[in-house]
């Protein structure tokens, strides 16, 4: 039994065009049971199909944050809004999509509270997968080997979305990331002051592009070059 330590969670989620899952994931959110306090940022990154009518509806809900971007600039830059505006004792990002399970919070929770000096990645490998493409599946391998390679480590899943920082740690970071080139960063510099990134199993349930999937094969090599380009500079 994991004993309870109090803390409150920032709830960072970026979206684009996620209007027939963006409710669905919030209602994930929730059901779940946490013992902790928790706030949701809700970061909308220009969306045209309707999202923002949905939100609009959440902006005077307790301890929910909405903050509209005027136009399209990326899943990075959203993320940075968000950690500038949470307050949390550790932070953790949550897709828009369907993708990822919230429950699995749970699991990412118990671990940091072993110790409160660790990041917490959540591993789609060391878990339950579907529906991942063979082009992602080897894609996420490659990068996780990249990394493991430069710096050190043994990670199973670099590129997941659910990653569980210290407040304090993501808020001091200085990111560059745009796009989806924030996992290759973050990881990279957290690594190199010197904190453990401890993982643990997630589910995980994936989507084409045709169900709204954003992340391509072209993002994968600039994630390898934030890898090597991190290694050596700040």
């Amino acid at each position: 039994m994991v004993k309870y330590i109090n803390m409150y969670l920032s709830i960072i989620v970026p979206i684009y065009n996620e209007k027939n899952t963006i409710s669905v994931i919030l209602d994930k959110i929730y059901s779940l049971k946490l013992q902790e306090k928790y706030e949701i940022i809700l970061v909308d990154d220009g969306s045209t199909d309707g999202t923002r009518d949905i939100l609009k509806g959440l902006e005077n809900k307790k301890n929910h944050h909405v903050i509209y971007k005027d136009t399209n600039s990326g899943k990075g830059e959203s993320l940075k809004i968000g950690f500038k505006k949470s307050i949390g004792d550790y932070v953790i990002v949550q897709d828009a999509d369907l993708e990822y399970d919230p429950s699995d919070y749970l699991l990412l929770l118990d671990e940091v509270k072993k110790s409160n000096k660790v990041v917490v990645y959540g591993s789609r490998f060391m878990g339950d997968y579907k529906d991942m493409s063979s082009l992602h599946y080897f894609g996420n391998k490659l990068l996780t080997l990249v990394t493991n390679l430069l710096y050190g480590v043994t990670l199973t899943d670099m590129e997941t979305c659910y990653k569980l920082f210290p407040g304090k740690l993501i808020r001091s970071l200085k990111l560059n990331a745009k796009r989806f080139e924030f996992e290759p960063e973050v990881t990279a510099k957290i690594l190199k002051k010197g904190y453990l990134i401890k993982e643990v199993p997630i589910s995980y349930s994936g989507r084409t592009h045709s169900e709204g999937k954003k992340i391509t094969w072209k993002d994968g090599f600039t994630a390898i070059f934030s890898l090597i380009k991190y290694r050596f500079i700040d």
